[in-house]
């Protein structure tokens, strides 16, 4: 290397040339390459003056066009030695560093930047300790050499030779793999002990790192020579085996080990699905044991552990689906769409990083419950097909040993896993949709109770480490969406109902029981029977008497069958008349059915003492029902008939109590009661009745009973009744003014607190209805009875007395008097 100039002078400013990914230290003769037109244009201007140039890094290397900004403010003043441009455009030149410069302030020229300069001289260190940290280094670098660092021998060897401390650090810290802001730190610092203790950091480090090296080498090669020692030993049983069984067992265990390691299986799973392995490779093919583990190994490979299905996220599309093939159950859809809505959100703050992939998974519980036929089960399937996930329905009616849910443990002969795990095989997938079906009919024995099992199986937080006593390992089912259906929700246990999401599913109204037979029963069974859908007419008019007069339940499975009987002998009358075309009309159900089934209540003619029209409902629906009372001599008894249940029989007692203590204002003489019974009945004497809801009903029968105004037979009533007055809200509103409408009625009364409820009802339903919403008896009687309250407190008054007047529907109750 040749000695630098120290008569050279640094000008005020120079030309700067940046560089990118290295640093140039002085006394240090280097080539450089220039192609950029910034580089170039400096070069040339560096050669118009005094060939003096800044040679500078920039702090970014993938700027092409570095500006003041990008550029370090220490540099190096070099001299140009030679300079020669290729065809190519770009210049080739050999610099002599010879000064470390500060850069005051970087200027842009046209094409190239300049740099207002000033140089950085070096300070004078302490003999003692120069030398101490010139030996060190030396000897560091030595160690780094050692250690495997490559270096040309020459290069090595000069800068061992090297015995000025400050060319000592900055040679090895251009020859050495430091980062490129450790280069120029050291560049900045003008101190040569200073430098020399900087070079023995990053000098350690280094040592460090290489050893870290060596040692992973070490450990790879060791890993390597495990294997190849594995590998011997594994061919080796393999001739042994070969030997003793054959090729079979040998390439059946091998196909088993290449299913496994391409199920890329949980750490806890690997480990004893590889246990059992080993053991089934020592095993003869033929013995017992040997096929209890190869069927065990058969399922492990089987199951889906990481194979899922991508959920249909297009909401659009999901409720078209839903709506195809079901009509309403608009809670159960709402869910659904609801649930998706959830899972594209949780998928777009996945894609930003704000939440862990695994949180998008979960599934569901849901639990529909509701009467049979309304489309518990089949609408699970739609789910599944809406969603874009495989479907798998397990019956649990009748089961009674847990051993159905969570399978028998390995050491019985015969042992399988449970049904949700065949269930997931037989799915093919992770995520599926499992219809768990008729949960509330499940049994209990000695074997133990399949309720309790579900209770891990269904709870969200528990559900990601399901063990089956086959499989004995966890199997991950938060990813499944769980439905499960019930008809009577009251037989499932607490802690199981807990961690289900309930949504009741309320039987179907006329109107949309006609809807359905339209849209999918009468399609479906006329294609079933040999039809075509041109030969028969089916009239609305024919569709709603079958409804109501043929059939009596909550779901369509009924109205199905006799669509079925009346399309079967349509068909029969076609092939015997040799007609193209038949048309059923409603007084033609006689001919294919029979006489009528059932004949709903209707409006009473008129208004009668004692005689007032409640309401009820049951899972096939809504009604009208008549409340009989009847005043005769006697002794001050209450008859009650009708199979009335105890409820039913306690809101009677408070009907004759609130009557009592209003006696006054009614204008019933008190001795009436001691000389009088009251007979309630309430017809259809085979049918169990119960509930709080006839109190309205009971106590306007009871009063018109006693003062003889009668009860209004266009109104139909409902509510429960308390002592004070007070009316409270009951249920079934929906299907009890539907029943109503259509026994005639047009004036419904309702408890105030159920005001709300009429917005199930659709509004073409609600036209030509008169609701009214009582919060006391009072309200209610001035609607029940002929006249209204007005009548019965004008009976109290003494004859002649002048008649006050009397509000007509009292919006607070008035004070009861004895």
């Amino acid at each position: 290397m040749s000695e630098p100039n120290p008569n050279t002078q640094i000008p005020e400013t120079l030309p700067v040339c940046p560089v990118r990914g290295s640093v140039i230290y002085p006394t240090m003769v280097m080539p450089i390459e220039a192609g950029r037109p910034v580089s170039i244009r400096a070069i040339d201007e560096a050669l118009a003056r005094d060939k003096v140039i800044l040679i500078a890094s920039q702090r970014d290397k993938e700027l092409e066009e570095p500006g003041p900004d990008d550029m370090y403010l220490v540099g190096t003043a070099c001299n140009i030695l030679r300079m020669r441009k290729n065809s190519d455009g770009s210049v080739q030149m050999l610099v002599q560093a010879f000064a470390r410069v500060r850069v005051k302030q970087y200027e842009q020229r046209k094409g190239y930047l300049e740099a207002a300069v000033e140089a950085i001289p070096e300070s004078q260190d302490k003999e003692v300790e120069l030398k101490a940290l010139f030996r060190e280094v030396k000897a560091r670098f030595e160690t780094v050499l050692k250690e495997g660092k490559y270096l040309s021998p020459e290069t090595a060897q000069f800068v061992l030779n090297l015995e000025d401390p400050s060319q000592l650090a900055d040679y090895i810290a251009f020859h050495v793999d430091f980062k490129l802001e450790d280069k120029q730190k050291l560049l900045e610092i003008a101190s040569a002990a200073e430098r020399l203790k900087r070079v023995l950091v990053l000098l350690d480090a280094e040592i460090e790192l290489m050893e870290t090296q060596r040692r992973i080498q070490q450990q790879v090669k060791e890993e390597i020579d495990r294997n190849q020692r594995e590998y011997f030993l594994r061919e080796q049983m393999k001739a042994i085996q070969r030997e003793l069984h054959g090729e079979e067992g040998d390439q059946e265990v091998e196909e088993l080990r290449e299913k496994i390691e391409a199920l890329n299986l949980p750490e806890a799973v690997r480990g004893e699905v590889e246990r059992e392995l080993s053991r089934f490779a020592r095993m003869h093919p033929d013995s017992a044991e040997a096929s209890v583990v190869r069927t065990y190994l058969d399922w492990i490979v089987s199951l889906p552990w990481n194979t899922r299905t991508t959920d249909q996220i297009d909401l659009t599309e999901a409720a078209k689906i839903l709506d195809e093939e079901h009509y309403g159950l608009e809670k159960v859809k709402d869910r659904v769409l609801e649930y998706l809505a959830v899972r594209k959100l949780k998928l777009e703050r996945v894609r930003k990083g704000e939440l862990r992939e695994e949180e998008i998974n979960k599934g569901p519980i849901l639990l529909f419950v509701g009467p049979p036929g309304v489309g518990k089960t089949s609408i699970a399937k739609s789910i599944a097909q809406a969603l874009g996930r495989k479907y798998y329905r397990i019956s649990l009616g009748g089961a009674r040993d847990e051993s159905d849910i969570r399978g028998h443990r390995r050491t019985y002969i015969g042992a399988m896993p449970g049904r949700i795990i065949q269930g997931l095989r037989q799915a093919g997938s992770k995520n599926p949709v499992f219809l768990l079906d008729e949960v509330d009919k499940l049994g209990t024995s000695y074997q133990g109770d399949p309720a309790a099992a579900l209770l891990e199986l269904l709870d969200p937080a528990q559900n990601k480490d399901f063990t089956d006593h086959y499989l004995g390992v966890p199997f991950d089912m938060s990813e499944v969406l769980f439905i499960c259906t019930a008809n009577f929700p009251d037989s499932i246990p607490g802690p199981l109902m807990d961690r289900m999401e309930i949504i009741e599913f309320t039987s179907y109204i006329e109107q949309e029981k006609l809807e359905i037979a339209k849209r999918y029963l009468l399609p479906r069974q006329i294609g079933e029977n040999g039809l075509k859908e041109s030969q028969v007419v089916f009239t609305d008019a024919a569709l709603s008497r079958l409804i109501t007069s043929y059939t009596r339940e909550a779901g369509v499975r009924n109205l199905e069958r006799e669509i079925g009987t009346v399309l079967r002998k349509s068909a029969r009358g076609l092939l015997e008349s040799g007609k193209k075309r038949v048309r059923i009309l409603d007084q033609d159900l006689e001919k294919y059915l029979g006489p009528v089934r059932f004949l709903p209540e209707a409006e009473a003619r008129e208004p009668q003492v004692g005689v007032a029209t409640g309401m009820y409902y049951t899972p096939v629906g809504g009604d009208i029902m008549f409340v009989e009372v009847s005043a005769t001599p006697g002794k001050g008894g209450l008859i009650i008939t009708g199979k009335l249940g105890e409820v039913m029989k306690e809101s009677a007692r408070a009907a004759v109590t609130y009557a009592k203590r209003n006696a006054e204002r009614f204008g019933i003489p008190l001795e009436k009661f001691d000389n009088t019974d009251l007979h309630l009945h309430v017809p259809a004497g085979a049918i169990p009745k119960e509930g709080p809801s006839a109190g309205i009903a009971i106590t306007s029968a009871v009063v018109s009973a006693l003062t003889g105004v009668p009860v209004r037979n266009d109104v139909a009533m409902t509510g429960e009744i308390t002592l004070t007055g007070r009316v409270l809200p009951i249920g079934g509103v929906k299907e009890k003014v539907l029943g109503a409408r259509r026994a005639g009625i047009r004036e419904v009364i309702l408890p105030r607190q159920n005001q709300t409820d009429l917005s199930d009802i659709p509004a073409y339903l609600r036209q030509n209805l008169r609701f009214h919403f009582a919060e006391n008896l009072d309200e209610a009687l001035d609607w029940t009875l002929v006249g209204g309250l007005k009548a019965l407190e004008n009976r109290a008054k003494p004859k002649g007395a002048k008649a006050k007047k009397v509000k007509a529907r009292p919006k607070t109750p008035p004070p009861a008097r004895a």
